[in-house]
């Protein structure tokens, strides 16, 4: 895998658009083990893939309950051998069972 210092970075967003971060992460196993259980109250998750150390925008924000586009902009990543193709599909996984508890 290439490593080029990718961050996720996990928020708790209330209804009024309000977001605190929960959690920093360095890979999708941690990011599924840690990331993902936290919830509070009526809040929902956003999680951002972002670089380090960057003043770039981040590669990608996802919401819930869709985490819409997430699986395809996956893609690029593992093409450059960043992640695993089992890893995102774990994390896809995850999230996707996650909406479902919430349904």
């Amino acid at each position: 895998m290439m490593f080029r210092k990718l961050y996720w970075v996990t928020e708790q967003v209330d209804s009024k658009g309000n977001s605190h971060v929960s959690g920093v992460y360095t890979s999708i196993p941690e990011l599924i083990r840690h990331g993902l259980s936290w919830q509070e109250g009526d809040c929902h998750l956003r999680i951002t893939l972002t670089k380090l150390d960057s003043i770039k925008e981040p590669f990608g924000t996802w919401c819930e309950p869709n985490f819409n586009g997430l699986g395809e902009r996956l893609e690029e990543f593992i093409q450059t051998d960043e992640f695993t193709k089992e890893h995102c599909q774990m994390l896809l996984e995850a999230l996707n069972g996650r909406a479902a508890k919430a349904a």
